[in-house]
């Protein structure tokens, strides 16, 4: 596999200011909710006809997760990932011993694995002056050697260092195995303190991999499932084992593995032919979908690694709707966001979410954008 070096991708038109106090700083059980008792933002445009749509043709509705079903309809397809979180964060020591939180994002077909460093003991910061040859300490006498930046230039688009790394893991075991009897779940020093790993599931999730939990699906539950199936919404399966999540500003997703089956594939074509929209949930879905989309909209089976990255030059052709969490400010993902939606919609929920002061990040709150019904 040969991974091709990003340029600076353009930046999203959806301008906000995130206030620091609205970071979920624990998982909402934590915070005395239930996983779909999370705050709901729906966006979806206006018909003309509705005296509830905005000046702009843009409707908003302020709900509770579980109620999801009521704004969706009969045909409906929801798409989601069912990759399950690794324990992906471990303690280590640099060359010189000082103290770093090594991130461990993908394993690579070499061998080799892609991984993060930040600073310790929360990992609040990307560490960018480390050199390829440097070692990392693991406990158990793992080490792991930094070989060159990923994937193929220096990951940090300032310029400022390096903050992603192809590397070399010396083991006696399977570095998996070494990560689930040693490691915890990848955190950012927003959050107050660590969670098990158990918090990082969500409900679809059955193939290891991802080295940070695919939240949009987080706030699912087997009851919401059920209500979901019973009103007529369909469920079908992709599989996108995400990295890590930290992006710089301007710096695009790195590459991921993917799988659309067949059979999701099917159900895709056949909900637009039939009018139904194609719900994903979360950015890893719609980049897993679209990259195995033709020009046309068109799904066919499709598995490998996907660099896709869909903004003005790559558009959403199969997705027409968007079920996700809150992303920062000039993140990449608000192209992805912009594109489903649109940049209007996408920038009138944002706006929504701040005023009424909904809750960022993975344990936070979420929206569901819907684009135009095709």
């Amino acid at each position: 596999m040969t991974m091709q070096a990003h340029a600076p991708i353009t930046a999203p038109t959806t301008r906000f200011t995130l206030p620091d106090d609205l970071t979920a700083t624990e998982p909402p059980e934590h915070r005395g909710l239930s996983r779909d008792g999370v705050r709901l933002l729906v966006a979806e445009p206006a018909p003309a006809t509705d005296p509830s749509g905005q000046a702009d043709g843009v409707r908003l509705t302020h709900s509770r997760f579980r109620e999801l079903g009521s704004h969706l309809a009969p045909g409906d397809l929801i798409v989601v990932n069912t990759s399950k979180t690794i324990a992906g964060e471990v303690e280590g020591t640099a060359d010189g011993g000082w103290p770093v939180v090594l991130h461990v994002a993908s394993p690579l077909e070499d061998g080799s694995w892609v991984v993060e460093l930040r600073t310790a003991p929360d990992a609040a910061l990307p560490v960018l002056n480390a050199r390829p040859g440097e070692l990392i300490a693991l406990a158990a006498g793992v080490r792991v050697r930094l070989l060159a930046p990923y994937p193929g230039q220096p990951a940090s688009p300032t310029g400022r260092g390096n903050r992603l790394w192809r590397a070399e893991v010396t083991s006696s075991e399977p570095f998996a195995d070494y990560l689930l009897r040693h490691g915890r779940p990848i955190s950012y020093g927003y959050l107050q303190g660590h969670w098990p790993l158990a918090d990082y599931q969500t409900v679809f999730a059955r193939h290891p991999g991802s080295a940070e939990m695919p939240s949009a699906g987080r706030p699912f539950t087997a009851e919401l499932v059920t209500d979901l199936i019973s009103r007529g919404i369909a469920f079908a399966p992709i599989t996108l084992h995400t990295g890590v999540s930290s992006q710089d500003a301007g710096e695009p997703p790195q590459p991921e593995r993917f799988e659309v089956p067949a059979a999701t594939a099917r159900l895709v074509n056949a909900t637009r032919v039939n009018g139904g929209r194609v719900i994903a949930v979360g950015t890893t879905v719609t980049r897993a979908l679209e990259s195995a989309a033709g020009p046309d909209g068109w799904l066919s089976p499709a598995r490998g690694w996907t660099e896709l990255v869909i903004g003005p030059d790559h558009p959403a052709r199969a997705v027409t709707g968007l079920i996700t969490g809150l992303h920062n400010p000039d993140a990449s993902h608000l192209l992805l966001v912009e594109s489903v939606a649109g940049a209007r919609l996408a920038q009138r929920a944002y706006d929504a979410a701040v005023e009424a002061r909904y809750l960022w990040h993975e344990f936070g709150d979420s929206c569901l954008l819907l684009g135009a019904r095709p």
